[in-house]
């Protein structure tokens, strides 16, 4: 039985809630969900509901909910020094020392980290700045941005364009003229079933060079992509991908950014995805796991080659015209700080490759035989499983089945949260790095019922 349903009352008077049905919850007919605790993989809600959160929020509580040592460390930052800006050459003793940080563990090419608060807004700093790079170095024409379609940058007006789902475009006016998308590297989904992963790598790389030709690479300023992709459907990429994609990049002088939001920081069993899959970029997004979501940061890494474009830039044209007030927020860097030594102290990176692994094996050995499971795949601790109508053709549900959802919604009765993913019918899973074996087979034990319970 609910309680408390004033608060609820409120909500749907009062609060305008990201990525949701807005007239349905305004009316009711979706429910108030209202967290009040969490510890571990779990979380609670205002009626005692204890839930095992196989997706860590938005994959970004990586070191797992309750963690009074980075809660301790945000109190101590706020009552020494809650805010001072980072303009003009200010720092904090947690700003700079979580930059150190950073660059430690990042690809050793990498040299600068600028600091936001989302993953959005990172991204939206990376566009900027290949903007001013290309002008300093006399290219005003280089400015296009390379996506692929089902990749996730964020939700503003040129990240939301860099995204490459439909959702973040419909009736937004979305994308914008300067970005450019290319074929997602989405093995399990290509248009030619006799493609295997090769011949499949080389259509992608075949449709990038196609693209730059139309467009003309002297027009071409940047290429992102997630490492994996993430909200697209958990799909990591076929074998050789990145090593074939790269060397397209360098030759027309098309910078690469690596969106790490969701890999960085040791979802893969790597520190990043980077030098997990052997990609060296000249940008690197970083938010969710920089501190584990306690508080707000993101961040962009630059390498070498970028900064002394940028540095020649403003000896040249004074200082750089680019800023948030609460860039390097020193509460925001005092978490990332607690955050990164408690990953390292409890070796949670490693756990992360090693649980996850168990996780998939277990989905395989659990689902790989049912006749409505058409792929299951991740990599560290992400997996997906993604559902057909019928595997031999591989015949997909129609959406307005809504098997996707009707498995995570039946895998909550069970309470266990995973993730429908949009564009397709996939129930996606990224635990906190702390999950246990034991952890692991319930997710897996109970997904299974769903499955059994929406699909027989």
């Amino acid at each position: 039985m609910l309680t408390n349903d004033q608060l609820a009352l409120w909500d749907r008077e009062n609060f305008f809630h990201p990525s949701t049905h807005l007239a349905q919850h305004e009316r009711g007919e979706t429910p108030s969900r209202i967290i009040t605790g969490g510890s571990g993989v779990h979380i609670e809600d205002r009626d005692g509901n204890r839930l095992l959160d196989a997706f860590a929020g938005l994959y970004c509580v990586n070191a797992g909910y309750g963690r009074s040592e980075i809660a301790e460390a945000i109190a101590t930052q706020a009552r020494d020094l809650a805010y001072y800006h980072s303009y003009v050459g200010h720092g904090t003793e947690a700003s700079i020392t979580l930059a150190k940080m950073i660059l430690d563990r990042a690809p050793d090419h990498m040299s600068k980290v600028y600091f936001g608060l989302g993953g959005s807004d990172a991204n939206e700093t990376n566009v900027k700045l290949v903007w001013y790079y290309n002008n300093i170095l006399g290219r005003p024409e280089k400015k296009k941005i390379i996506s692929r379609w089902r990749g996730y940058h964020g939700s503003g007006l040129m990240t939301g364009s860099l995204t490459g789902l439909e959702l973040f475009h419909k009736k937004f006016d979305l994308p914008l003229p300067q970005v450019l998308h290319t074929e997602a590297p989405y093995f399990f989904r290509r248009a030619d079933l006799a493609q295997d992963e090769a011949g499949f790598v080389a259509h992608c790389v075949a449709e990038l060079e196609a693209l730059i030709d139309r467009e003309g690479a002297d027009t071409i300023a940047a290429f992102i992509g997630e490492p994996i992709l993430g909200t697209g459907g958990i799909v990591p990429p076929p074998a050789g991908y990145w090593a074939a994609i790269q060397p397209i990049l360098k030759k027309h002088d098309i910078l690469l950014i690596a969106d790490e939001v969701v890999t960085g920081f040791g979802r893969l069993g790597s520190m990043f995805g980077s030098d997990h899959y052997g990609i060296r970029p000249d940008i690197i997004t970083i938010a969710k796991g920089l501190t584990s979501a306690y508080a707000p940061l993101s961040g962009s890494i630059v390498s070498e080659d970028v900064w002394s474009v940028l540095a020649r830039g403003t000896d040249e044209n004074g200082p750089i015209g680019h800023g948030w007030t609460y860039s390097a927020h020193p509460i925001s860097a005092a978490a990332g700080l607690a955050n990164l030594k408690l990953i390292d102290d409890l070796g949670l990176v490693e756990n992360a490759g090693s649980v996850g692994s168990y996780l998939r094996g277990l989905l395989r050995d659990a689902l790989a035989d049912h006749p409505k499971v058409g792929d299951i795949r991740g990599d560290g601790m992400l997996a997906a499983v993604e559902f057909v109508a019928d595997r031999d053709s591989r015949t997909f549900f129609e959406a307005r089945d809504k098997v996707g959802p009707r498995v995570s919604a039946a895998l909550l009765e069970q309470g266990v949260i995973a993730r429908a993913m949009p564009q397709g019918d996939i129930l996606g899973f990224a635990p906190p790095f702390c999950l246990t074996r034991t952890e692991a087979e319930e997710v897996v034990t109970k997904t299974t019922q769903a499955v059994r319970t929406v699909l027989g």
